[in-house]
């Protein structure tokens, strides 16, 4: 069980987490002066447990070498249950398991420094085996150029011994890689120890600066998490060598780990810098529940494809009101845009379709029109049999997406800009364009966006299940949504999310459509459900996705704040924020 640390806050795999030491300690941080004896996190002023008087046995006990038998391992936990203070275990990939550590250190990580797929492959490896509450060492490895990329990864712990020792080797390092000291005109930082003449500074100032510089990386990396932003931030940084780029593009190869770890929903915007943005897991989960859970449901209304717009959300935007009032209800929008992909006006609030800011530069890489175009020909394979014409009013350095999706399918698109998709003209086109179609009601298009969110955050035809008999209220895009009288859920425009009452929880749990559940020992939560009493929780379930959270004394609806599988393992933190609760 783990008693010393506690992971508060999430970005992707990195988290903000608290290490209890007799001076708590806020993780991604040095454990400097913390370590001692090969791993234990055992402040070296802390008495041993009474009764034994060797303090390197003891260290022994809490600090299990590589290779350590289980058992052998469980057996010293037994004989030392009430320790006060930390414990950390060295694995390598071969040896790792739950030793019922509060931290795992990985076993030549130094040497793995600078291999990032045989880095990544021992994290992943280590990762998978140990327990989800526990910390992550990773020691000789950090460099202020590196830690970042590391953090985003998910090591914890670090240790300032590789930048202090190339500091004495006459290395002065920063964020963005390494100098010789001796090539110094000026020294570039305002640290303590850089606050001299450059004469004056030797390489037991350089070692200094190098961890100053190291630890002020990890207070940036910390606040990054806070922020939800780690991602663009490293995005930029693992560029400065080579080996953190690989592994950084790696890491999003191994969509599984990150995309468990990573939330539904945000408060920040997401920066779209650079084409390594379009593998981000927020951009594929988006594109990927898109084109297998989302279903048009405007019969007989043709595909009007539009393109995006700066402003957020698209139908706010001047452009996007001209279409609208062009179409006239008349055709189903969709923005087609980069990073995202294509997006149905139904989920123009979803994150991260109305949280994201891309550069805008005049023209398309490769890659952003391979994605585009492969997302958009996904969609049409899904959706296509629902239009009865396929309406691309696009400018012209859109037209390469839809003419490689109708040479993929077999497809003709109707093509109606004239120069400019705002001029008169051009809108005169679209709307000619859609004489003789019928016009769709507001309150369809409301009850289609509720429908189609929950397929979206449920999962593929639950939109039907569970809302298939409803009645909307308020104004777009704040929502009621009501069955016979009683309030089933809202639609929250922040986030483009459903937020249940009970009564839409029952009718949840009670229709076919997949179920987010978090089972809970038999008691009543107040105001949240934590770790330790969850029982068992779906593996479906990602930070922010509402869910259900049943007992044999309560049944309530929130939002949670870890994945089904964290919540699962961990014995620590806070696994759902309740909204509504019931007892039975």
């Amino acid at each position: 069980m783990t008693d010393h640390f506690e992971v508060h806050e999430r970005d992707g795999p990195a988290r903000l987490a608290e290490l209890r030491l007799a001076d708590p300690l806020r993780t991604p941080a040095l454990v400097d002066g913390v370590l001692h004896d090969a791993g234990s996190l055992w402040r070296e002023d802390q008495p041993a447990p009474e009764g034994d008087d060797d303090r390197l046995t003891v260290l022994r006990h809490r600090a299990f070498p590589a290779g350590t038998d289980p058992e052998v391992a469980d057996a010293f936990q037994v004989d030392y249950p009430d320790v006060e203070f930390p414990s950390a275990a060295v694995v390598n990939p071969e040896t790792a398991a739950d030793y019922g550590a509060d931290a795992y250190v990985l076993s030549g990580a130094a040497g793995l420094a600078g291999h990032a797929e045989a880095f990544l492959d021992a994290l992943l490896a280590v990762k998978d085996a140990t327990p989800a509450d526990t910390a992550l060492y990773a020691p000789g490895a950090a460099t202020p150029a590196n830690a970042a990329t590391l953090a985003w990864a998910g090591v914890d712990l670090f240790d300032s011994d590789y930048a202090y020792v190339r500091g004495t080797e006459g290395f002065y390092l920063h964020t963005d890689g390494e100098q010789f000291l001796e090539d110094l005109e000026e020294l570039p930082c305002a640290c303590e120890a850089c606050q001299q003449p450059r004469a004056e500074f030797d390489r037991r100032d350089c070692a200094e600066h190098n961890v100053n510089a190291l630890r002020a990386e990890l207070a940036r990396v910390r606040q990054r998490i806070r922020r939800g932003r780690l991602r663009d931030y490293v995005e930029g940084q693992a560029r400065h060598e080579a080996w953190t780029t690989a592994l950084f593009r790696r890491l999003d190869q191994q969509y599984a780990y990150v995309e468990q770890r990573t939330p539904i929903l945000r408060r920040n915007e997401l920066l779209a810098a650079s084409e390594d943005t379009l593998n981000r897991a927020e951009i594929q989960r988006f594109a990927d529940r898109v084109t297998t859970r989302y279903r048009c449901r405007f019969e007989d209304a043709p595909l009007v494809l539009v393109p995006c717009s700066a402003r957020k959300p698209y139908s706010e935007s001047q452009s996007h009101r001209q279409f609208s009032r062009a179409v006239g209800y008349r055709g189903h929008l969709v923005s087609m845009t980069s990073p995202i992909g294509v997006v149905p006006n139904e989920l123009e609030l979803t994150y991260p379709a109305q949280h994201y800011d891309s550069v805008v530069t005049g023209e398309w890489s490769e890659g952003e029109y391979a994605f585009v175009a492969e997302v958009l020909k996904r969609y049409l394979e899904r959706n296509g049999d629902c239009y009865p014409e396929l309406i691309a009013h696009v400018p012209d350095d859109y037209r390469p997406i839809c003419e490689r999706v109708e040479e993929a399918l077999g497809v003709e698109f109707t093509y109606t800009v004239a120069d400019h998709p705002t001029t008169d003209a051009s809108l005169s086109n679209l709307s000619e364009a859609l004489d003789g179609y019928s016009q769709y009601s507001k309150r369809e298009r409301e009850h289609n966006t509720v429908r189609a969110v929950a397929d979206y955050l449920i999962g593929d035809g639950a939109g039907d299940a569970v809302f298939d008999d409803i009645r909307t209220g308020a104004y777009y895009p704040k929502l009621r949504v009501n069955h016979e009288g009683e309030q089933l859920a809202t639609l929250v425009a922040q986030y483009g999310t459903l937020s249940f009452t009970l009564a839409g929880a029952h009718k949840w749990v009670d229709s076919e459509a997949p179920t987010k559940r978090v089972d809970i020992d038999p008691f009543v939560p107040q105001g949240s459900v934590l770790a330790p009493g969850v029982t068992d929780a779906s593996d479906d379930i990602r930070p922010g996705d509402e869910v259900v959270v049943e007992g044999e004394r309560c049944f309530a609806v929130g939002r949670a704040e870890m994945s089904g599988p964290e919540m699962a393992e961990s014995t620590r933190g806070v696994a759902v924020e309740v909204r509504h609760s019931e007892t039975r």
